[in-house]
């Protein structure tokens, strides 16, 4: 099933999921399908496609309204974010509550859960630090988990549970 992003922006602004005024993607003419899994597909202009697992909280944003988003806030579970910088230049970011990641081109998962944040690299490389830190490059097959707090951020190759286990969560 599809339908407009602009719908779906207009039905979560009037339950109150999204703060009025966001600078939010609808205007960019991305589309909102399901697959097999009930995982949320948004296929965005400029090479941005954003998989949400069900009950994933989170919002897309156009900073620059270059008509294709640039940056994702997610607030709980799990997105996955494929931006190819073939055709989205500027690079795009996913924003937590506690980490920043930011890439050029690439995919990778960020999960939301239990006052942590934990990405891992799928596909090309992600700069991932907190509000108020010093990033760290994560490679594919790397992750790191995120907490509130001042210790370095510690990169590692995740096991292949770990990683098979938060990609099906996202139907990949």
């Amino acid at each position: 099933m599809k339908t407009t992003l602009r719908n779906l922006f207009a039905a979560a602004l009037a339950v109150g999921l999204i703060p009025h005024g966001a600078a939010f993607a609808q205007s960019a003419g991305c589309t909102v399908s399901r697959d097999a899994g009930a995982h949320q597909v948004l296929s965005c202009p400029g090479g941005v496609t954003v998989t949400a697992e069900a009950g994933a909280a989170y919002s897309l944003v156009d900073r620059n309204r270059d008509g294709s988003p640039d940056s994702a806030s997610l607030r709980r579970k799990a997105i996955l974010v494929d931006v190819d910088n073939t055709q989205h230049a500027g690079g795009f970011q996913v924003v937590t509550p506690q980490a920043i990641a930011a890439v050029r081109g690439t995919q990778w998962a960020v999960d939301v859960a239990g006052g942590q944040t934990s990405v891992l690299v799928v596909r090309g490389s992600v700069a991932v630090r907190r509000p108020a830190g010093e990033p760290v490059l994560l490679s594919p097959g790397e992750g790191v988990d995120v907490t509130a707090g001042t210790e370095p951020l510690v990169v590692r190759r995740w096991p292949a549970p770990r990683a098979a286990a938060l990609l099906a969560r996202l139907g990949q």
